[in-house]
């Protein structure tokens, strides 16, 4: 399992749990168990380009930790310069992809649910 359950509270050492491929890169989905937390989030590392995709049910907010001085987000088709410590949050049905080097805390709501991520080609 993937958080220590406590009386009141999860705790979970996001660093520690396995990395999963993804659009973006590689992401560690932490409190998916945790059947009482409405959402998941995600220690997510993107080392290239990611592929531009949309999610039809999932809202994301991208928090930024670390990123390359040239890092942008493609948003439908807008492109913003990121830095870190910046959020980005992104609504169902938004064209989406990072571009540069980065790591992002990604906050999901509700569950990921991997059965919703969509390409156009």
């Amino acid at each position: 399992m993937s958080a220590s359950s406590l009386s009141g509270y999860e705790i979970v050492h996001l660093a520690a749990l396995p990395g999963v491929p993804c659009p973006c890169g590689t992401a560690r989905r932490g409190l998916a168990e945790v059947a009482d937390y409405p959402g998941t989030i995600h220690l997510t590392e993107i080392s290239t380009d990611a592929k531009l995709h949309y999610h039809k049910q999932l809202t994301e907010t991208y928090y930024i930790l670390e990123c390359a001085d040239d890092a942008q987000m493609q948003l439908d088709d807008a492109r913003i310069d990121l830095k870190p410590g910046m959020l980005v949050m992104i609504r169902p049905g938004t064209r989406h992809r990072a571009i540069g080097k980065m790591k992002i805390l990604n906050i999901v709501y509700p569950k990921f649910d991997p059965s919703d991520e969509w390409f156009d080609d």
